[in-house]
């Protein structure tokens, strides 16, 4: 064993190596880096050593060196490797939370693409030659798709929520239906958030029923808003009763001091009413119903980047640009060339709004998903004789807290490996494939739903099959 210790070529003599030297070039690392990766990776070689565990070729040795620096290779790659990676979601859930939510347009990423990389007019006037506003970019193109008189953008719906309550209703009463009372992803609760922000909430009605009466009740002199709040990931049917949100904004246009408040969660932008799906208002809707202020979702059914879009009466918007905690909870450049570009695509009608991919997949019906599930098993089949598949009726998934109770006709590839379970194949489709593929599994088969799949991403998916 002290042998063999002694045989661990030192360190100056690995940094004399040919392919110490390649390594650094191709890396772009310097040399007091590299070394530092060459010590722990000795350091590891020599306490396996000693524990008995080493079983590759002896030190002192060239295939100990070859080993030695393929080792070494894999360890640095594997550490300036990103983390945030590229994946294909093969789920048929179109807005995967835990995979992104919402793939952005072309056009989308396009402009994040071209602002990111320069520098931009984000805060300047380029007529006037001053100072600008960031609120300015998104703020027409909202107030033309959406009917209301202003607009603003902040990083995600949960800190519009918290805006909205501080700066509007901090130290004051705000009413909502305990039917509304809800928690969703991440563990973010309505009636926390609104403890957080200093307002007062006033619970009315019950689990299942809340009725005009029971808001008219609870309206008292320090009562400063009317809030109904989109129940996000779940729908209470049966022995039920709600407010409408009409009902609600002539409630408060009596009371001239009280705003009523609509949290639409995920922000439809598109009817999707109109082809069966849902029933997801639109925000054009709400806004002509007489709500104060509405705040939505961007990366959800609006098909968007994250954000916390902020629409409704001027004077409000105008209140909250200037709290101090807009700043805190502003987007940035990309995000706002991201949404600049998706919002252009309803600015330009039907046509346009397809573009969006959020909505074409939505829109995709079971005969197509069936013949390209059909001609994604003959391309399978004929590179290889591994897999058993078929066609097989399968329901997709909005996603991402949206539409729980939908339901999307679809249909799926269902493969079965002739060696692998479907377990295993799944994980190596998620750790081994040329790019990350999440699938499903049902009755023992892997599922691959093409819904949220790109025709480029079925090439690689078929690429990846063929190799085992």
């Amino acid at each position: 064993m002290k042998q063999l210790l002694r045989s661990i070529p030192p360190i100056h003599e690995l940094q004399q190596d040919s392919r110490f030297l390649r390594l650094m070039e191709d890396t772009g690392l310097d040399s007091s880096q590299l070394v530092q990766h060459v010590r722990t990776a000795i350091d590891e070689i020599r306490d396996s050593i000693l524990s008995g565990l080493w079983s590759g070729p002896s030190p002192g040795t060239s295939a100990f060196l070859d080993e030695f620096f393929s080792i070494l290779e894999a360890r640095v790659t594997e550490d300036f490797s990103y983390t945030l990676k590229k994946v294909i979601n093969a789920t048929g859930t179109i807005l995967h939370t835990n995979l992104g939510r919402a793939r952005l347009s072309e056009e989308a990423i396009r402009h994040a693409t071209e602002v990111a990389g320069n520098y931009s007019n984000l805060e300047y006037k380029l007529e006037e030659g001053e100072r600008g506003s960031r609120h300015s970019h998104i703020e027409k193109i909202l107030t033309e798709i959406t009917g209301a008189e202003a607009a603003m953008v902040v990083n995600n719906n949960a800190a519009a929520v918290y805006l909205i309550l501080r700066a509007l209703a901090g130290n004051r009463e705000v009413i909502v239906s305990r039917g509304q009372l809800v928690e969703i992803g991440g563990s973010f609760r309505i009636s926390s958030i609104m403890e957080e922000s200093g307002a007062q909430l006033v619970e009315i009605g019950t689990t299942n029923k809340t009725h005009l009466f029971d808001y008219e009740n609870a309206i008292s002199e320090n009562t400063a808003m009317i809030m109904k709040v989109h129940t996000s990931n779940f729908k209470t049917i049966g022995f039920t009763k709600s407010v409408d949100t009409l009902e609600l904004s002539s409630l408060a246009a009596i009371h001239k001091d009280i705003i009523f408040y609509e949290d639409l969660g995920s922000g439809a932008l598109y009817d999707f009413r109109k082809h069966g799906i849902g029933e997801e208002p639109h925000v054009r809707e709400v806004i002509e119903m007489g709500v104060d202020i509405v705040s939505f979702s961007g990366d959800k059914l609006l098909g968007g980047p994250q954000a916390g879009i902020i629409a409704g009466k001027k004077h409000l918007i105008d209140k909250l640009k200037k709290h101090q905690l807009a700043r805190v909870v502003r987007v940035d450049k990309m995000t706002l060339a991201a949404l600049e570009g998706t919002l252009l695509a309803y600015a330009k009608g039907e046509k346009g709004m397809l573009g969006i991919p959020t909505i074409r997949n939505l829109l995709t019906g079971p005969e197509e998903l069936k013949e390209r599930s059909d001609a994604f098993i003959r391309a399978l089949t004929e590179k290889t004789d591994s897999y058993k598949a078929k066609a097989v009726s399968a329901t997709g998934q909005v996603g991402g807290g949206t539409m729980p109770d939908v339901s999307l006709p679809s249909y799926a590839v269902s493969i079965r490996h002739t060696s692998l379970s479907a377990e295993q194949l799944a994980t190596k489709l998620r750790k081994d494939a040329t790019e990350p593929i999440v699938v499903r599994i049902q009755n023992e088969e892997v599922l691959i739903d093409l819904r949220s799949v790109t025709s480029l991403e079925e090439e690689i998916i078929i690429k990846s099959l063929i190799k085992w």
